[in-house]
């Protein structure tokens, strides 16, 4: 880059001075501050996209590296699962091909029970309510005693009313 050193800067002020006069210095001054300070944000933005751009691509490579080893993960996998599962089948119709002649009933595989039939539970709301603590029962507003209208009634009334004869 250019190097400015002390004197260098004297002169082309001195040189600015001279030619554009003290009257229009300092505005000219602060535009050329103002052009310089774009230029450099101009600069910034321009190496930060870059940057993001060049992030972007190695990012790009590492998915695709990822993929490729989750993609071969997955075969070894797949592979391995099947041979074990033909390996298995192997060995279980080894295993079980001498039981098929001894066996007297129709087919090894019935069962000896019938499953039993399906009876959906009862519901106890009773049990449901005597399961909830007291303490959020009270906090929430649920009776635990039943009341009945006439004691609601005394229990609400104000202190001092009395009851109509």
């Amino acid at each position: 880059m250019i190097d400015f050193g002390f004197d260098k800067l004297a002169l082309i002020g001195a040189v600015a001075l001279i030619v554009i006069g003290p009257e229009k210095l300092p505005k000219a001054a602060r535009t050329v501050g103002h052009l310089f300070g774009k230029a450099q944000r101009y600069v910034a933005d321009v190496k930060a996209e870059v940057n993001r751009s060049i992030e972007l691509d190695e990012l790009k490579k590492m998915k695709s590296e990822f993929e490729d080893a989750a993609r071969n993960v997955e075969k070894t996998v797949n592979q391995e699962v099947r041979d074990a599962s033909s390996g298995f089948e192997n060995d279980w119709k080894g295993a079980t091909s001498g039981l098929d002649s001894h066996l007297s009933i129709g087919s090894p595989y019935e069962p000896l029970m019938p499953p039993p039939a399906y009876r959906p539970p009862k519901k106890n709301w009773r049990l449901k309510r005597g399961a909830t603590p007291q303490w959020y029962k009270q906090r929430t507003g649920i009776r635990a005693k039943a009341q009945s209208g006439a004691a609601r009634v005394a229990r609400f009334r104000p202190p001092g009313a009395r009851p109509a004869p």
